[in-house]
């Protein structure tokens, strides 16, 4: 594990601290991952989901996960699986393995792995209601679903923290600490910046211009 130090937020020069590396993150995932005007709408339809997940978290959090899940990462997943563009990237000069390889976050790589694990959990309870003995027998179909979503729960809380330890490892815990800060707070952030993509898609819009943006 690398050694821990008092938390520095700042470059070599001491000029960017806490939330300009945050903005510095947000503005790379927008410009590199975020092209497709269906990509944004997705996004933005997560966003709302999300949202409304945060405000049932401490109510139900079992239903939260599986709407956090079930519709918000499904439908931003599928943006940037089947409607990113995957070519070279003649806006930001880079092609598309370059930027696969610089992702702070999960890559296409590392989602598949991430989304083959959340596909894998409601298969494992269904075959293994109580998990080999560590749950209680679910109450009905309705139980199973809550034993889904505590897993779906633990899952998300999980990938943030395996990502942040590999930042760690990589570059620094600043890092890791800035991208799961971007992470938590994604839904408000996509809600601000794609609430318009679905209105210019409807317009017949395809593509979003990011030097304007």
């Amino acid at each position: 594990m690398p050694h821990l130090r008092k938390l520095r937020f700042e470059d070599e020069q001491g000029n960017a601290g806490f939330r300009a590396q945050l903005a510095e993150q947000r503005w790379d995932d927008h410009r590199f991952y975020h092209h497709s005007l269906v990509n944004q709408s997705l996004h933005f339809v997560s966003a709302c989901t999300f949202m409304v997940a945060y405000a049932m978290l401490f109510v139900d959090a079992a239903l939260a996960s599986l709407l956090a899940w079930g519709v918000a990462m499904t439908s931003r997943q599928a943006g940037h699986f089947f409607f990113e563009p995957k070519g070279y990237d003649h806006e930001n000069a880079v092609s598309h393995e370059y930027k696969e390889e610089v992702k702070v976050g999960y890559n296409l790589a590392r989602k598949w792995v991430l989304m083959i694990s959340w596909a894998a959990i409601p298969v494992v309870l269904w075959f293994q209601p109580t998990l080999f003995g560590l749950l209680e027998a679910p109450a009905g179909f309705v139980g199973y679903l809550r034993h889904v979503g505590f897993g779906w729960l633990f899952l998300g809380v999980g990938a943030i923290l395996l990502r942040v330890a590999q930042l760690w490892m990589q570059r620094d815990l600043e890092t890791g600490i800035v991208w799961a800060t971007k992470i938590a707070t994604d839904p408000f952030s996509d809600f601000r910046l794609y609430k318009s993509a679905p209105k210019r898609l409807l317009k017949g819009e395809r593509m979003d211009d990011h030097v304007a943006a």
